[in-house]
Formats: structure tokens, C-alpha cells, sequence
């Protein structure tokens, strides 16, 4: 049986000078911080993992929101996992909910940018991932707006 792909990373919401939320910037696409769970890895611990790897953010700095996770399942080529491209396996991923107090300059280190967009829901950026965790935040968000 094959190892079922997991990974993880975080949404983070900057509060002040007013919300915005940050994305990564690949050559093709817009992306959040995130990447593979490695073995003997909590979910949580990769996503924090791959945001001081990708951004420079620390652990120290965020505020993570326990109440909020959007879990996401969808095929990939199991080429990446087993060798075997001619099939698919469902890969996991979980995005966790972090705040910082404010923007700050991203160390890049596997993308080529970065853009802070602002909260103003709806959003349409990324249909597969991006805009459901986006409308997923709203509901979540709502009762406190």
C-alpha cells in the first residue's frame, strides 16, 4: 500500500495596518507557505516548519487559531510517491490559521515572490484551493465581524 502524501502549511493573516493575508508566488501560480509532513511529524509541526523555511516567519510570531483548519483532498501522481506516474494516490492537505500583528518582509527561499492581498471576501484568485480556504476563513470569521 502506498504512503498516502500529506501536507500542511498556514494562511497568515496580518492584522494592522488593516487585514490582509499572505500568498506565494510561483512562476504560474499563486500558492500558500506549505509543504510535506516528514515522518515522526505532527501536522501542526510541518506547517510551522514550512513557514520559517519559506518566509522567515517564526513560530514566536504567530498567533495560531485552534479553532480553524480546512482540510482539502485531492489526486495526484503517484510518480512523486512510488515511482509509478501512470496512477494516482489522494494527497491531504490542512491549513492552519495564523495571525501576525503586522506585514513584514518575507525571506524568500523556494519562490520567486510573494504578495500580501488584502481580506476582502469574496475572493477569486485560485479556484482548487485557494478561494474555498478563503470562503471556509469568511464563515469562519463572520461571527466575530
Amino acid at each position: 500500500m502506498d504512503k498516502q502524501p500529506r501536507s500542511s502549511g498556514f494562511l497568515i493573516l496580518c492584522r494592522s495596518p488593516k487585514p490582509r493575508f499572505l500568498l506565494m508566488k510561483h512562476a504560474d501560480r499563486l500558492d500558500l507557505p506549505k509543504g510535506h509532513v516528514d515522518p515522526g511529524e505532527t501536522d501542526l509541526e510541518a506547517a510551522f516548519r514550512e513557514l520559517e523555511e519559506e518566509t522567515g516567519i517564526l513560530k514566536s510570531e504567530v498567533e495560531h487559531d485552534a479553532s480553524f483548519c480546512f482540510e482539502n483532498r485531492y489526486p495526484v501522481s503517484a510518480g512523486y510517491y512510488s515511482g509509478e506516474a501512470n496512477r494516482t494516490v489522494t494527497k491531504t492537505l490542512l491549513v492552519f490559521l495564523g495571525y501576525i500583528d503586522r506585514e513584514k518582509p518575507i525571506q524568500l527561499t523556494e519562490h520567486p515572490g510573494y504578495l500580501w492581498v488584502d481580506w476582502d471576501p469574496p475572493h477569486k484568485l485560485q479556484a482548487n484551493t485557494i478561494d474555498p480556504l478563503l470562503a471556509q476563513l469568511a464563515s469562519h470569521l463572520a461571527p466575530r465581524q
